[in-house]
C-alpha cells in the first residue's frame, strides 16, 4: 500500500500521491467550482500553466490552526520552501505539530533555500574584489540572494501585471509580507538539524531531491521536473523521523 503522504502548503506544486494542502489563493478557487471557471477566464500565461497543473487531492486549510489528522495517522511529511515563510517563534509549535501526526518511524522531509551557499557566494565575491579581480556591480547579487526576500514589499507575481490589476492585486491581497510571500528567517544544514532534534525528531540527515526514505518518492514528482532534474536548485533537502 502506498504511504499516505502529506505536502503542506503546496502552493501550485502538488501532486496526485499526496494530500496537498494549502491555504492560498489558487488552491481556495481551484477548491471552488465558481471560481475554477473564473480564474481560466482571468490568469494567461504561467500564472495559467501553474494554475492548471494543480492536481490530486487538494485540501483547503490553514496550518496556522494546526494540521487537521489525527495523531500517529500520517506516513510522511512534506513541505517545501515553507518553513523559511515561518516566523521563528512560530517554529516550535509547527513542528511539534507535525511530529503529532507522523506515525513512529514516519519521515519528515524538508526542502528550504540552502543559506550556506548563498553566503559562501557573498564571501567569494568579497574575497574576488579584494584581490582586484572580482566584479563590484555584480556584487550586489550576492547580497539580494539571501537579502532580497526578506525585505520585499510587493508580491512578485503583481509587480509584473499591468498598472491597472497590479494596483488592483495589490489592493485585494495586501503586501508580499501578508500573502506569506517574504522570508521570516534562513536555514542551513546546522540549524535546520538542531532546530529539528530539539523538537524530538531522529537522526536529521542532509539529502539530495532524488534520495528520500520515503518509498516511492521520486515518483511524487515533487522535487524534480518531469525531464528529471532538479525543480529547486539551491535548495537544501533533509530528512528526520518521528
Amino acid at each position: 500500500m502506498s504511504p499516505k503522504i502529506l505536502n503542506l502548503g503546496c502552493g501550485t506544486r502538488t501532486s496526485a500521491n499526496t494530500i496537498n494542502i494549502d491555504w492560498s489563493p489558487q488552491v481556495r478557487i481551484k477548491a471552488s467550482k465558481f471560481g475554477d471557471k473564473v480564474a481560466k477566464q482571468l490568469l494567461s500565461g504561467e500564472r495559467l500553466a501553474n494554475y492548471n497543473s494543480l492536481e490530486g487531492d487538494l485540501m483547503v486549510h490553514d496550518l496556522r490552526k494546526g494540521i487537521p489528522f489525527e495523531s500517529g495517522s500520517i506516513d510522511a511529511v512534506y513541505h517545501s520552501h515553507v518553513l523559511e515563510h515561518i516566523d521563528r517563534d512560530a517554529i516550535d509549535g509547527f513542528l511539534a505539530e507535525i511530529k503529532r501526526v507522523l506515525r513512529p518511524g514516519g519521515v519528515h522531509r524538508i526542502v528550504v533555500p540552502d543559506l550556506e551557499p548563498m553566503i559562501r557566494g557573498y564571501m567569494d565575491s568579497l574575497a574576488a574584489i579584494d584581490a582586484g579581480h572580482g566584479d563590484p556591480a555584480a556584487h550586489d547579487a550576492h547580497v539580494a540572494s539571501f537579502a532580497e526576500q526578506m525585505v520585499r514589499r510587493e508580491a512578485a507575481g503583481t509587480s509584473q501585471q499591468p498598472p491597472v490589476r497590479r494596483k488592483l492585486e495589490n489592493a485585494l491581497l495586501g503586501d508580499a509580507r501578508k500573502r506569506g510571500e517574504t522570508h521570516q528567517w534562513m536555514w542551513d544544514r546546522v540549524n535546520l538539524g538542531a532546530v529539528l532534534t530539539d523538537a524530538g525528531f531522529e537522526n536529521p540527515t542532509v539529502v539530495d531531491f532524488k534520495t528520500s526514505a520515503i518509498p516511492e518518492w521520486t515518483q511524487t514528482g515533487l522535487d524534480q521536473e518531469p525531464d528529471g532534474t532538479e525543480y529547486r536548485p539551491g535548495s537544501l533537502y533533509l530528512e528526520a523521523t518521528r
